[in-house]
């Protein structure tokens, strides 16, 4: 798929936000006509998005791309919490040939690190910058120009051996859970020894270890976006315990769960 988005470029945008969101179970938005283009990154829960009345279902560890014009309804999990992320990026107008390069991409793909990364800047950026700021709008357009390159890779998956995806895709889904090493070679059909030497290979880590940085970066996320306490978001992430939360959050960024919030707070209030 060659179609994407130089077609687009810092001058075609008037703004771009970033956001994160928690609803409740049974929790529903719209209907609406969506403004942007948005990218929303799911990560706990369900979502069910109607478009023009033809419903898309998304599963956690999944982004999906939504386009100007279309009437949109949310509906999220009824048995838990669902957490999500968004990109949206406003333009000033947008041609034929780039809504035409757009309609071509695919509207879901598996969420992969480097968009959390992007997200993840645009977030940090944004709490210090004004809303019309320029690097946050060069942000929110590199992340249209990530998705077709992630389309491509999800369709060719030439980089990595297909089982590292297998279990990436699993652990960006069910992170939440109980996963073990067995457990994650079980959905690869592999030994757990054979998967680990593939993750070295094509992660410079181990399955293990790549879960719990995942587990480690969606968490620091709910500390900085949400009031959830240090036990809900323990809890929501896959940690044992409140404590065990507290020392591997300190041991992997060098601070503690307070001081990330307490400075993320003091960010926006200074914004």
């Amino acid at each position: 798929m060659d179609s994407q988005p130089p077609l687009l470029s810092i001058g075609d945008i008037e703004h771009a936000v970033a956001g994160s969101i928690v609803y409740p179970p049974g929790g529903r938005l719209g209907p609406r006509i969506q403004q942007d283009i948005q990218l929303v990154m799911l990560y706990t829960g369900r979502m069910d998005v109607s478009i023009d009345g033809r419903w898309l279902n998304v599963s956690p560890g999944h982004v999906v791309m939504l386009k100007p014009g279309r009437e949109e309804t949310f509906a999220f999990s009824k048995t838990e919490q669902t957490w999500h992320r968004w990109i949206a990026v406003h333009l000033r107008e947008m041609d034929a040939a780039a809504r035409l390069a757009l309609d071509e991409l695919p509207e879901c793909l598996p969420l992969s690190e480097e968009m959390n990364r992007l997200l993840d800047l645009m977030l940090n950026v944004q709490r210090f910058s004004s809303f019309e700021d320029p690097v946050v709008a060069c942000l929110g357009l590199a992340a249209l120009h990530l998705y077709p390159t992630e389309s491509r890779t999800a369709l060719l998956q030439r980089e990595k051996h297909p089982a590292v995806y297998e279990v990436l895709t699993r652990i960006r889904e069910r992170y939440m859970e109980d996963l073990s090493l067995s457990d994650l070679a079980a959905v690869a059909g592999l030994s757990s020894e054979h998967l680990v030497r593939l993750f070295r290979q094509h992660e410079q880590t181990t399955p293990i270890a790549y879960l719990w940085r995942y587990r480690i970066d969606r968490a620091v996320e709910l500390l900085i976006s949400t009031g959830l306490n240090v036990t809900e978001i323990a809890q929501r992430c896959g940690f044992k315990t409140s404590h065990h939360f507290a020392r591997m959050v300190k041991q992997e960024t060098g601070r503690t769960a307070s001081d990330i919030r307490r400075l993320s707070w003091s960010g926006m209030r200074k914004s």
